[in-house]
């Protein structure tokens, strides 16, 4: 009997210990409750001030209406979503292929070989595109943006900045030339769009900064171009040629490579400049090739020049007969001793032939320019009136 009181006292003390312990539980959690309320409260009371905040960090007027954080963000949308629509219709898709013939039957088949982008040029036609983009593809055709195709003809290369001019008999209407901008002002972080075909999808675009300025890229000539655009808007294949645009859609580079170990993106796209742009191609569609100014004169090579003991400047092997450098008095190598070594172009030092090649970039065909010449150990300067490469 003693043992079954006992067991009931237990059961009511259990009871009674519960029930303190829930109604504690549910005190603590409506105080838990009123805190989070004056929270909220105290939020929502900062709320205007915080807009506030936002609109003086962002130079808005506390009177501009509707003017929210999320407003903010549409409105930024809606000027890249317009610089896309504006500028794509200018943008062209670019497929190539070659002529291979079958060894057994002799017939000749047209092999697709790649695909690539460009944009138009002028209402003359022109299409610009990278020289690796249509590298010996035998046909190419360009797509513009309202899907219609057209056969392209070569008018000329320059590979040495991977610059191709392509041209098209599509109706001037058709023809919306991109807008032109400079590149002798850009800022590392300034906004950039990357516009495209990567992997022959339809106009892609790609939005980013400007990562470096001043990089330097080996062209298809095995020559470097130099003051390459860095850029971190993602670049895929198909991508190059394609346009490289600021923010008021005016075209600042063309997207030429990419820096991956696996092919794709990798947050690093090269662009070259629009600048030197510009020469290349106003020069291949006026010649049907770049015309730059010469020395007249046979370089020795790097390589050959360390064996003799030269390492700086460019020795001359051979100098051309009737040309600028022969009528400056320059000596070219013989059997008996080196050729004159020429050290610097105006105030250009120059230590390579790559150095040699890009200083003269800067002079036209008729310039007069300052050689400093090493020889028999004695330096001396020589004034050069610079020829052209036709």
């Amino acid at each position: 009997m003693k043992k079954v009181i006992l067991s009931i006292l237990l059961i009511i003390t259990g009871a009674i210990i519960g029930i303190s312990w829930r109604a504690n539980e549910n005190a603590k959690k409506r105080c838990e409750n009123r805190v989070e309320n004056q929270k909220l409260l105290a939020n929502s009371n900062m709320g205007t001030q915080s807009e506030s905040n936002i609109k003086d960090s962002l130079n808005i007027s506390s009177s501009t209406p509707n003017m929210s954080p999320v407003n903010i963000i549409q409105q930024y949308e809606k000027g890249v979503i317009g610089l896309f629509k504006k500028s794509s219709s200018s943008v062209v898709y670019i497929t190539t292929s070659a002529y291979k013939q079958d060894y057994w039957s002799r017939n000749v088949y047209e092999i697709p070989v790649g695909s690539g982008s460009g944009f138009i040029w002028d209402d003359k036609g022109h299409i610009i595109t990278n020289y690796h983009v249509i590298k010996g593809v035998d046909k190419a055709e360009v797509t513009l943006s309202d899907h219609t195709s057209w056969q392209a003809t070569l008018v000329g290369v320059a590979k040495e900045k991977d610059i191709a001019v392509l041209k098209i008999e599509a109706p001037k209407e058709k023809l919306i030339a991109i807008k032109k901008g400079s590149s002798d002002n850009l800022i590392v972080g300034q906004f950039v769009m990357a516009i495209g075909n990567p992997f022959g999808l339809d106009h892609t675009l790609t939005t980013g900064v400007i990562s470096a300025l001043g990089r330097e890229i080996q062209s298809q000539a095995q020559i470097p171009i130099r003051d390459i655009i860095q850029i971190d808007a993602a670049i895929n294949p198909g991508n190059s040629g394609g346009p490289l645009l600021n923010s008021s859609g005016k075209l600042i580079g063309v997207n030429a490579a990419i820096y991956s170990p696996s092919g794709a993106s990798a947050g690093i796209g090269f662009a070259i400049p629009v600048d030197v742009v510009k020469w290349v191609v106003s020069d291949i569609i006026k010649y049907g090739e770049v015309r730059r100014p010469v020395l007249g004169v046979g370089m020795m090579p790097d390589y050959r020049a360390k064996a003799y003991g030269i390492n700086d400047g460019v020795v001359i092997s051979y100098v051309f007969p009737d040309s600028p450098s022969e009528k400056s008095g320059l000596h070219g190598t013989t059997k008996n001793e080196l050729g004159d070594i020429i050290l610097k172009i105006n105030d250009d030092k120059i230590n390579d032939s790559n150095d040699l090649v890009l200083s003269l970039e800067k002079y036209k065909p008729g310039e007069t320019i300052k050689l400093t010449i090493r020889r028999d150990n004695k330096q001396f300067d020589v004034d050069l009136i610079l020829g052209a490469s036709n």
